[in-house]
């Protein structure tokens, strides 16, 4: 009886430790659980049991702190012995406690750093807080809410987060001490850092992770009867927000992303991605086409299909109208992972090919990508869909083989060098961007110079380049030493920036007095100067004959008449179709046309 006991008494604690409905947290999250902290609580309001000379506890739920199983069977058990007295049966304060206080007209402010993820996340918080009867405002001093959605992959932008916090403290206790509006951390940062935000001499109200929006309502209204923050960082196995239609944040936009999975099993050692954001899950091909179909509806002439790791894109759920015909599942040559990958399932290749399908006007795009994953079939559905954007993100970070195997890459400096061959041996003009990173762990100059090397022979035409940034939790972190000395990281990326610089310049020479397709998208904030973007991922400068008439989304022919290393400026000649323009001048395509195509 009494082991009956104690296993009873576990499962009706985990029952109160589900968050809302299962479609709330996920029918598979890792399990969550309140954990109090010293120096913070969720307390109800009037309550006079608390010693005043006691420490508050905030109110956090996450995947790592918590009630254990010790703690359980260290409770006395109804029926055996210890006091089963009212108090210690009575129910400690728990998340789902009925709620009244929900948004009732409150205006929310959102700023936004990062990654485009951080953009789509935004717009489906935004989609949720409005549903709760909250209202978005443009005015910081109009707010009730203020919301900033973070980034935690370098420490320069979290630096830049605090800073932040810092001078909203002042709107909160200066100049708005009669409305205070209360203020949260979305986000990676919220989930790496979520006590340290919480107990930052009350800069922040409501910390809330990648995985828990949904509950953004709540713990609003949590902390509104509060006296201490709150905050829900549980990280999902399966939340995709895929049954959620995303408000956008600029209507007035052509283009948009579209988020298809989220998380990362990769875990390169120099990255915080997996412990922020979770691992992989996919997004069910009918809810994404549903989307685009819905986007292609309102005149989005633009898609960029959206995850950590995208073209890892797997998805096992059921569909009347596609079948998972197994293709693309194969890794590139050479490359491996340090994870046991999973069979089965519809593959990125056959995704990108059916959203393709949708709307021959509407271009395609996909970020972020990992070279391991990029299979023939994957590449032939770029080459055989001229709506598919010619521009693929080859992440390098590094180009040493001794360097990339610190990094846990998975693949060496020839292999990288082969994959680049490869794929132009099959869309020959195709254009490449990448991430490179200056003066990882126990990086030597022959390494730094192995990365130079590697910009000059690839010839990317456009890169992200930054110096590490140790980042805690990452294997790195564990394993490594952060050895190189600031000023050689600084010396070394400005030598990868001018080299890349003087690459793509040379590069993008050969453009000039050729002509293109852009896609154009208004006028510039700070010159007002027409511009648009080509299938190769340039930025183009128009100049726009007067008696020609464009609007944002109009597709236009140009004549490139000058090239630099960062953008192209052109003469527009005539507006056309994107359907129009690649019949009168045919890609260049080598090989034979991919089986998907063939259906």
């Amino acid at each position: 009886m009494a082991y009956r006991s104690v296993i009873c008494r576990i499962k009706a604690a985990a029952a109160a430790c589900s968050y809302g409905s299962a479609k709330q947290a996920g029918s598979r999250s890792f399990g969550w659980s309140a954990a109090a902290h010293s120096g913070s609580s969720a307390q109800s309001t009037g309550s006079s049991s608390q010693s005043k000379h006691s420490k508050a506890r905030h109110l956090v739920f996450n995947n790592r702190t918590g009630p254990s199983l010790q703690h359980f069977l260290a409770q006395p058990l109804a029926g055996t012995t210890g006091d089963a007295s009212a108090s210690a049966a009575a129910p400690e304060e728990l998340p789902y406690m009925a709620v009244s206080d929900w948004g009732q007209g409150r205006k929310y402010y959102v700023e936004v750093y990062g990654c485009q993820m951080n953009v789509n996340d935004t717009e489906i918080l935004m989609a949720v807080l409005n549903k709760a009867g909250y209202q978005r405002t443009m005015a910081l001093s109009d707010a009730d809410v203020i919301f900033l959605m973070t980034c935690a992959i370098r420490e320069k932008a979290e630096h830049r987060i605090w800073e932040r916090l810092s001078v909203l403290k002042s709107l909160k206790t200066k100049t708005r001490p009669d409305r205070a509006p209360m203020v949260g951390v979305l986000g990676c940062m919220a989930e790496r850092l979520k006590e340290k935000l919480l107990e930052s001499d009350k800069l922040v109200d409501v910390v809330c992770g990648p995985d828990a929006y949904r509950s953004l309502p709540r713990l609003l209204s949590l902390r509104s009867m509060s006296a201490d923050g709150v905050a829900n960082v549980m990280l999902s196995a399966d939340e995709t927000y895929a049954d959620i239609t995303p408000v956008r944040l600029d209507d007035n936009r052509i283009s948009v992303h579209l988020s298809v999975m989220r998380g990362c099993n990769n875990m390169c050692s120099f990255c915080i991605v997996p412990f922020t954001r979770g691992t992989e899950r996919s997004r069910s091909i009918d809810s994404i086409i549903g989307e685009v179909r819905k986007l292609s509806s309102q005149g989005i002439r633009e898609v960029t299909l959206l995850g950590q790791n995208v073209n890892s894109y797997r998805d096992t759920s059921q569909s009347s109208a596609y079948d998972a015909e197994g293709y693309g599942s194969a890794l590139s040559r050479g490359f491996n992972t340090i994870y046991k990958r999973k069979e089965g399932g519809r593959r990125f290749a056959e995704l990108l090919h059916c959203v393709a399908q949708v709307d021959p006007e509407m271009r395609i795009r996909f970020t972020s990508p990992h070279p391991k994953d990029f299979p023939d079939d994957l590449l032939c559905v770029i080459r055989d869909n001229p709506n598919v954007c010619r521009n693929i993100h080859l992440p390098l970070q590094s180009g040493s083989t001794s360097c990339l195997e610190r990094m846990r890459r998975g693949y060496s400096r020839e292999a990288f060098l082969a994959l680049v061959q490869h794929i132009r041996g099959i869309i020959p003009d195709v254009t490449f961007s990448t991430d490179v990173i200056a003066g990882f762990c126990g990086e030597t100059e022959a390494e730094h110079q192995h990365t130079v090397s590697m910009l000059e022979a690839v010839g990317f035409d456009m890169a992200f380049m930054f110096a590490y940034s140790m980042r805690e939790r990452t294997h790195a972190h564990r394993k490594f030493s952060d050895d190189v000395p600031q000023g050689v990281k600084t010396q070394r990326l400005t030598e990868i920036i001018e080299t890349f610089h003087t690459t793509a310049a040379k590069r993008n020479q050969r453009y000039v007095g050729t002509q293109g397709l852009v896609l154009y998208e208004g006028l510039t904030r700070k010159h007002a100067r027409p511009f648009g973007s080509d299938d190769y991922g340039h930025k183009v400068f128009l100049h726009v004959p007067s008696e020609m008439r464009l609007q944002p989304g109009d597709y236009v022919r140009v004549r490139i008449s000058a090239a630099s290393s960062a953008s192209l400026s052109a003469e527009a000649v005539q507006k056309t179709t994107l359907t129009q323009y690649y019949r009168e001048n045919p890609q260049i395509n080598v090989g034979k046309p991919a089986c998907l195509n063939a259906a």
